[in-house]
């Protein structure tokens, strides 16, 4: 298998299947807010986008951020924690951030489209697995100048060693996280506006069985919970 690596500004060249990593803050929330009962997420790029979509759909929920916080008069922001307890069987909810949906919207020319975070990245090796893919690439979607991205780099290169089948020390992977410029952001006491809680969730490594893929529907990009069979 070729496995390749990709930023935001070249995943628009990527063929084959994408997997677009967001693991602090995008992917994982999208996969707690599935593992509390979503439907399906409606990826977006933009924050007027988002609402839009609301207008058409009153029921539909809006997650994300814009510069790390909470847009105002979103549902949710962009963070795991407010998802635990929280029941949203069936509901449909659009997703909005800075960096891991736009590398979904970005990654128009992949045949298949994957959503990855820590806590879901075995289930997506399997479901990469079912696909049987010639050639895979990551985008890593945090990767921006002055060392942003370690975190979504760590993911990468997990995913990776699942894929080949190569032993990895974990526990290195979740100190890359903690250690990596966004990590130190979220749980720096200085900056209340950010919870610590993120991170811990984020570096819960495998805690859930489904992968997440995104499909076109209506000219939308749509995700939603896989279960490798």
């Amino acid at each position: 298998m070729d496995i390749r690596r990709a930023t935001l500004d070249t995943c628009a060249a990527a063929t084959g299947t994408v997997v677009v990593i967001d693991v602090l803050r995008a992917f994982t929330t999208a996969a707690f807010a599935f593992a509390a009962g979503a439907e399906a997420i409606t990826v977006v790029g933009g924050v007027e986008e988002a609402f839009s979509l609301r207008d058409e759909h009153p029921d539909w929920l809006i997650m994300g951020e814009k510069g790390g916080l909470r847009v105002e008069g979103f549902d949710f922001g962009n963070s795991p924690a407010p998802f635990l307890g929280q029941d949203l069987t069936g509901r449909r909810l659009i997703q909005r951030t800075s960096s891991g949906t736009q590398g979904v919207v970005r990654s128009g020319n992949a045949d298949w489209v994957l959503t990855s975070s820590l806590c879901c990245a075995r289930a997506t090796v399997e479901q990469i697995a079912r696909l049987r893919p010639e050639r895979v690439t990551m985008v890593i979607t945090g990767s921006h100048a002055g060392g942003l991205g370690d975190e979504d780099l760590a993911c990468a290169d997990y995913l990776e060693a699942l894929m080949r089948g190569r032993s990895i020390d974990v526990q290195h992977v979740i100190e890359r996280v903690r250690a990596s410029r966004a990590g130190q952001k979220l749980t720096d006491p200085k900056r209340p506006q950010f919870s610590a809680a993120d991170v811990a969730y984020a570096v819960d490594v495998n805690r859930f069985t489904f992968a997440m893929m995104v499909t076109r529907e209506d000219d939308h990009h749509v995700m939603r919970p896989v279960w490798p069979r």
